[in-house]
């Protein structure tokens, strides 16, 4: 097994488990959707075969984040992959995410390859690459109220009765700018293909150490979305929020904003890290996923006249 990622990267957990002993393998996702119960049902056998099933929980209620495990099977979509970081908490384990959704950039495999993908995690033939993840804390008049871990995006939504923000962004204590929007996305690699990139954000390669600062629908025709280093400190006011003025962290609600909040964001110490087997370009993932148009034409040599 190897490890790839951004500084950092050879982290201390035990390099040696994938491939030197067998196995032990958490399994979760969320048991609301039939298929993820009925998929799992239809695995579990041959998936005990290979590693040890240490916990398996569909409702998201089991406190893991002192597992032993080595690492974590989620089957559904990257909505569950999501889910999985956050129960997770400090003790992130590599996942292999099986995609029982639709998009899927996070769950790598589908239910048919999983027969196949599990030996080779077994006997090491795989890599974990890892993944900038961030800290949101949310500051009331000076005092903190919480701070969350998250792999997506933060979000400062307008909310009723959805007039124009004025959302103060300062980085490393220095004010860069005042956006007038409808809300504003900071976003990890992760996430530069969710809300971010529906809302004109680009498109990060996922083990860039950087974040994307995306506006949403800025009133200022020359304001486009940046992208800065993980390795400062964002910090976020609104200086007249609207009554259902919201901070959401990765499609969770974290708080309401008032003229007091102050959202601090910065690159957590907690890295996520996902099992890669396939050798599957990441331009081919964003064809495949995004639906790109056109197609690749084939390269023809002419013969030479």
């Amino acid at each position: 097994m190897t490890r790839a990622g951004g500084p950092g990267s050879e982290a201390p957990r035990d390099r040696h488990a994938f491939g030197s002993r067998r196995l032990r393998a958490l399994v979760l996702g969320a048991g609301d959707r039939p298929q993820v119960v009925e998929e799992w049902e239809r695995q579990a056998a041959m998936v005990a075969e290979h590693v040890d099933i240490v916990l398996v929980d569909f409702e998201g209620t089991s406190t893991i984040e002192d597992s032993t495990a080595d690492f974590v099977l989620v089957l559904g979509g990257d909505g569950s992959i999501l889910r999985s970081a956050r129960q997770m908490g400090s003790n992130q384990l590599p996942v292999l995410g099986v995609n029982l959704g639709k998009l899927g950039f996070l769950a790598g495999i589908n239910p048919e390859q999983l027969s196949t993908v599990l030996p080779l995690i077994a006997s090491g033939d795989c890599k974990v690459v890892e993944h900038l993840m961030f800290e949101c804390s949310l500051v009331e008049h000076g005092r903190l109220v919480e701070t969350r871990l998250g792999l997506n995006e933060v979000v400062i939504h307008a909310g009723p009765p959805f007039s124009l923000l004025r959302v103060n962004f300062s980085v490393d204590g220095e004010l860069a700018t005042t956006y007038s929007c409808d809300g504003l996305i900071i976003s990890t690699p992760v996430g530069s293909t969710a809300h971010s990139l529906s809302a004109g954000g680009p498109i990060l390669r996922q083990d860039l150490q950087a974040f994307v600062i995306c506006p949403i629908s800025p009133h200022t025709l020359t304001v486009r979305p940046i992208v800065d280093s993980a390795d400062r400190i964002f910090e976020m006011t609104v200086t007249a929020p609207n009554i259902g003025t919201t901070l959401v962290v990765d499609g969770r609600t974290m708080g309401t904003i008032t003229a007091g909040s102050k959202v601090v964001v910065k690159r957590a110490p907690q890295r996520f890290s996902m099992i890669e087997v396939a050798s599957r370009s990441y331009y081919r993932t964003l064809r495949d996923k995004l639906g790109w148009a056109g197609t690749i034409a084939e390269m023809r040599t002419e013969p030479q006249k």
